[in-house]
């Protein structure tokens, strides 16, 4: 007697040769070599048109060291490899590094090629090489520019892949919506210009985002302005912290006052400047016209407050006795001043005026940092160093 046929249940075989066939969608999955971590910024450019095109527009010497950050598995490092003497890379990933020696084990290229095991942002500085290529992960993206400017002998040219938001706060420019502290950073220190878009089905597994290339070469020797980068971009995090206030408001907040009264004291102890530390006795000792240091001034708040402070004089005519009397008590509470917790010293209000006297010569006071362009930006440091104050 035959058997009843049953129905199967879901992904049974019906024959035991085909156990061990993987369905469709487990065999894109294990075909693999191993999972991609997104957390590292794993997204591998799969298109070789893309990588010839980030390789050419390096114009590589065959003299050249190539750093690569990233190498992922080496599509890029590959084409690198052909063209340039040699290629550091520098990957986070254990199983990427072993990946990318592996693809050129047993050739010629592998005596060229270089591999680095460890995070580059924690790298004392970067190694020194000619050109920067990178697919850059996301997460380091803005850190590894500033490395790279900050560098005093830095590459002759970098091609570097980011996420399309970030490539377009590289090219802002004043009064853009995207305009920041990197905008002007880059374009101070270096040339950037756009290359080319790239789409996120390029990359396996596709981000979420897309993606541009861009090359920025960055000033050397002469061309390089005769400032120390950790000064001016210590200017640039005071003026961009709020970058929609004016700059007399960023610049009178307490931390900032503070910070500038720290180093205008290391300023005169190395140039034997003589200053008085006394500690001011009472309020009433400040000069006159002075502000208040704890005050964060702005002048549109400012307008704003006078706008809708006060009564008119025929509201209070009207008022009851004892609603006057209670407004005379709130008010006589609110002129008593609070004795301040940090007594200020006299060089404190050396530096609040040394800072209104920059911002009131420069006339970039009531300028908000948005609109600010990097000649205003050199002008106003170089008046603060005129003032002996610094900013790193």
């Amino acid at each position: 007697m035959g058997k009843v046929k049953t129905a199967k249940r879901a992904g049974a075989s019906n024959s035991p040769y085909d156990r061990n066939k993987p369905n469709a969608k487990q065999s894109s999955s294990n075909t693999n070599i191993f999972r991609f971590d997104k957390d590292f910024g794993q997204h591998i450019l799969k298109n070789p048109g893309i990588s010839d095109a980030i390789v050419e527009k390096a114009y590589l010497k065959p003299t050249d060291v190539v750093l690569e950050v990233g190498p992922g598995t080496g599509n890029i490092t590959v084409r690198a490899l052909e063209k340039a003497k040699k290629v550091i890379a520098v990957e986070l990933d254990p199983r990427m590094g072993a990946e990318v020696t592996k693809r050129v084990q047993g050739t010629p290229l592998a005596k060229k090629l270089e591999v680095i095991l460890g995070d580059v942002i924690k790298m004392p500085e970067l190694p020194p090489c000619d050109a920067l290529i990178s697919n850059t992960p996301y997460q380091i993206s803005s850190p590894l520019i500033f490395k790279m400017l900050a560098m005093p002998n830095p590459p002759r040219v970098a091609v570097l892949m980011f996420q399309r938001e970030f490539a377009k706060r590289l090219v802002a420019q004043p009064g853009d919506a995207l305009y920041s502290r990197l905008s002007v950073n880059v374009n101070f220190w270096a040339t950037c210009r756009h290359i080319m878009k790239v789409g996120k089905q390029n990359f396996k597994p596709p981000p979420k985002v897309e993606s541009d290339v861009v090359r920025i070469e960055p000033l050397i020797g002469s061309a390089r302005p005769n400032i120390a980068f950790e000064e001016f971009d210590g200017l640039l995090r005071i003026a961009f912290n709020r970058k929609n206030k004016t700059l007399r408001a960023g610049f009178n907040q307490k931390e900032v006052l503070s910070m500038c009264e720290r180093n205008y004291k290391v300023y005169c102890s190395l140039n034997n400047v003589e200053i008085d530390e006394s500690i001011l006795e009472s309020a009433s000792a400040l000069p006159e016209g002075d502000f208040n240091m704890d005050m964060d001034v702005d002048g549109d708040d400012e307008a704003a407050n006078e706008e809708g402070d006060g009564m008119d004089e025929d509201e209070e005519e009207e008022m009851p006795e004892f609603f006057k009397e209670a407004n005379e008590q709130q008010s006589a509470a609110k002129d008593a001043k609070t004795p301040s917790r940090n007594p200020k010293s006299k060089v404190a209000l050396v530096v609040r005026a040394k800072v209104e006297k920059v911002l009131a010569s420069t006339g970039l006071a009531d300028k908000r940092a948005r609109q600010c362009d990097q000649n205003d930006f050199l002008k106003l440091l170089l008046a603060f160093h005129d003032e002996g104050i610094h900013f790193s």
